[in-house]
């Protein structure tokens, strides 16, 4: 397995080492340290046929994937979380996975997201071709952050032998006996998210499908303040109909979905100490809202609160540094 590790390096540049090395090794970033003074980190990568393992260890930090870091990226793949130390909340399509040691999560890397991790966390990362996930777990997009705990079905064997796969990776074994191991570790997987959150399997069909490519649109074109029915329909080359049956099936109206996941991401912002030095207002049109009375009305009757109230309760709960103390660093 090839080794990364800040040791060695000034205090002043090692932020900006880890976020070089995780853009070259995984995806584009925006990444965040707790404490920049103290932060340390050492990741260690290494493959298994087609599956990317890398093994992570590093002070309090965060990562945002943001929908301008998705877009024009590579492959689609989805990446396994398992913690192995110290705490972690993987934040994905509206879901928040706050792990703990033996804790699972998945994640889809095409998408949107927000990985905080706490202090002397360790955790492996296995990264995982969209396609080959899908040949052991059909709709994987229905599991992106959740929390798999560790004491549930079969997680703990699922974490296990990832565990000992990650180790193996540096055994050089022959490509054959990789192409096995690799299936046997997607087939754990898919049969312990599957037997965690049966409830979430529906009958594989078409609209579910579309559902889930609806939802990676919403995704990553939130912020789009003319994001709505009409353009997700045009993108999708459906009827707009046809789209309103498909959310149908959801128990949730196409609208109502882009609004609850923009009042979701302002909430989560304004309790994050990263955007305290941004108004409100700002916050609230970054995620495509236009109008202001609108946002404070929508956000009281979905919170019982002002976002001002909000913010003032809650901000604090994260614990990281300001961006503009990050990017002195960079």
């Amino acid at each position: 397995m090839d080794t990364f590790s800040l040791s060695g390096l000034p205090t002043r540049t090692r932020v900006a080492a880890w976020a070089a090395q995780y853009c070259a090794q995984f995806d584009r970033a925006e990444l965040f340290a707790t404490d920049v003074e103290r932060f340390d980190a050492q990741i260690h990568v290494g493959a298994l046929a087609a599956l990317r393992f890398a093994r992570l260890a590093c002070s309090g930090s965060a990562i945002d994937r943001t929908p301008a870091d998705s877009a024009g990226a590579g492959g689609h793949s989805y990446t396994v979380i398992v913690q192995l130390a110290g705490t972690g909340i993987l934040s994905q399509y509206g879901h928040h996975a706050t792990l703990s040691t033996g804790d699972m999560a998945l994640c889809d890397n095409a998408a949107p997201h927000t990985h905080s991790m706490g202090e002397r966390s360790e955790l492996i990362m296995l990264r995982i071709p969209a396609a080959d996930l899908r040949e052991h777990l059909p709709a994987p997009e229905h599991f992106c952050g959740r929390r798999l705990s560790a004491v549930e079905g079969m997680t703990c064997t699922a974490a296990s032998l990832i565990i000992n796969l990650c180790r193996q990776v540096e055994s050089h074994l022959p490509l054959p006996v990789q192409e096995c191991l690799a299936r046997q570790v997607l087939e754990m997987v898919a049969l312990s998210f599957t037997l965690a959150f049966e409830n979430l399997i529906a009958a594989s069909s078409v609209v579910g499908g579309r559902h889930a490519k609806a939802r990676l649109f919403i995704e990553q074109n939130l912020r789009d303040p003319e994001l709505g029915p009409r353009s997700i329909a045009h993108s999708l080359k459906v009827s707009s109909r046809y789209l309103r049956m498909i959310f149908a099936s959801a128990s949730e109206s196409v609208s109502s979905y882009i609004l609850r996941r923009r009042l979701e991401e302002t909430a989560r912002q304004l309790s994050d100490p990263r955007w305290r030095g941004r108004s409100i207002c700002e916050i609230a049109f970054g995620w495509g809202f236009n109008s202001a009375p609108h946002f404070s009305r929508s956000f009281r009757e979905r919170y019982g609160m002002s976002p001002r109230q909000y913010r003032a309760r809650h901000a604090g709960l994260h614990g990281y540094i300001q961006p503009d103390t990050l990017a002195s660093a960079l």
